[in-house]
C-alpha cells in the first residue's frame, strides 16, 4: 500500500492506493495522522478509491485513525470504497462508527 496526503478546501485526504493489510503501513499512516493533529489539522478523508482489497489488519488501521483523529478533537471520514470495501464495513459494523461517502468532496462537505 502507497499513502499521499494533500490539503483541499480545508480538510486533510489521505489517498490510499493498493491493498490495505495492516503492517508497517499503519504505523506510517498513524505517524501521519499524528503529525496533522500536531499541525491542528483535525479534519481528515480517507480515500479509497484505488483500494482493491483490505484485510483484518487493514480495517484495524482504520479503527485506530478514527481513534487517533475522535482523541484529538477532530475526525475522520471515509470516501469512495468499491462495494466489496463498502460490504466489509457493514458485515464488521465498521459503517457504525465511521461515516462513508460516494466521493471526497461530499465527505469534506460533512465536516
Amino acid at each position: 500500500m502507497k499513502f499521499s496526503t494533500k490539503e483541499i478546501a480545508g480538510s486533510s485526504v489521505i489517498k490510499l492506493e493498493g491493498n490495505v493489510l495492516g503492517g508497517p503501513d499503519a504505523a506510517e499512516l498513524n505517524n501521519t495522522l499524528h503529525k496533522l493533529v500536531e499541525a491542528k489539522k483535525k479534519k481528515v478523508v480517507i480515500d479509497l478509491s484505488d483500494v482493491p482489497f483490505m484485510n483484518s489488519s487493514g480495517l484495524g488501521m482504520l479503527i485506530a485513525a478514527i481513534t487517533t483523529m475522535r482523541n484529538a478533537g477532530g475526525d475522520l471520514k471515509l470516501a469512495g470504497a468499491s462495494d466489496k470495501i463498502l460490504n466489509l464495513l457493514k458485515v464488521t459494523k465498521l459503517l457504525s462508527v465511521i461515516e462513508h461517502y460516494a466521493t471526497v468532496k461530499k465527505a469534506q462537505e460533512s465536516f
